[in-house]
């Protein structure tokens, strides 16, 4: 049986990093709410890099922060370097500084990937965190391997990389795992542990950060028709009911003409 079909992206364009940083932390709050009125729970995937680890910074500060139940929000990464744990350059741990600990996690739902002081390699690390995705889905009463991830926000690389799936190599393409190492990463560190891209495709919305105009490139890229996921990774991302791209308007020159979001204001369609 062939996979339903998915939303195709929707553009979202905003001002400058300051206003692409506040709108997404809104529109993340949103979804957040309705999951948990919906579920009880909210799960969300992060991940790295400046303009990620910023819209951590401006949800946690947002006024609306208050609306949540911080106890019930589950946290996973879609990537992690395989650095010792409390290395400076992993996700979880920028992520961790950028947070206001005014709201209070329940930390047994943040699930950090092991660092390469906890754990004897990165393959190991990844064995490790499908284990957790499992137990988490079991939980969940899901025999799928993976729990429910309502978003999965993402930062687009200047060579079109989505989480530590980078252009040109065939790891892109697993299906085998829903978490693998990468040795050899073009980009330091060389080592990583990353989610496969169905695992990213799983979460129910898919959004894609976009900012600067160094990644103006990037973005035309993915919209190229017939792209591979091999060629660009990011053009193959989509969440089963959305997928943005939350763009600062310096990206968007050389773009082909796509739909833009006609209110961007937060959560658009997302229902």
């Amino acid at each position: 049986m062939s996979e339903p079909s998915r939303p195709e992206p929707r553009l979202v364009p905003h001002e400058g990093d300051e206003r692409l940083a506040w709108d997404t932390a809104r529109r993340v709050l949103e979804v957040l709410e309705h999951a948990q009125d919906e579920r009880g729970e909210a799960t969300l995937v992060l991940t790295g890099g400046s303009m990620g680890t910023r819209v951590i910074g401006e949800l946690a500060g947002h006024p609306d922060a208050a609306v949540i139940d911080w106890s019930r929000v589950n946290v996973w990464w879609s990537d992690e370097r395989f650095l010792p744990g409390a290395d400076g350059e992993r996700n979880g741990v920028q992520a961790a500084d950028a947070w206001d600990e005014t709201h209070e996690l329940t930390w047994d739902r943040v699930h950090p990937v092991a660092g390469s002081d906890e754990i004897a390699s990165a393959d190991a690390a990844a064995e490790d965190y499908v284990e957790e995705l499992a137990a988490a889905a079991e939980n969940e009463g899901s025999d799928t391997g993976l729990p429910v991830f309502d978003l999965a926000l993402l930062s687009l690389g200047p060579d079109t990389h989505v989480a530590s799936l980078f252009p040109g190599r065939e790891d892109v393409l697993r299906t085998d795992a829903p978490v693998f190492a990468v040795e050899d990463s073009p980009k330091p560190p060389p080592t990583r542990i990353t989610l496969s891209l169905p695992a990213i495709n799983s979460a129910q919305r898919v959004w894609l950060l976009v900012a600067g105009a160094a990644k103006a490139e990037a973005l035309a890229t993915i919209r190229r028709p017939q792209i591979t996921a091999t060629e660009a990774p990011a053009s193959a991302v989509r969440g089963t009911r959305e997928t943005l791209w939350l763009v600062t308007e310096d990206a968007l020159p050389g773009l082909p003409g796509m739909p833009e979001d006609p209110d961007p204001a937060p959560g658009g369609t997302a229902g």
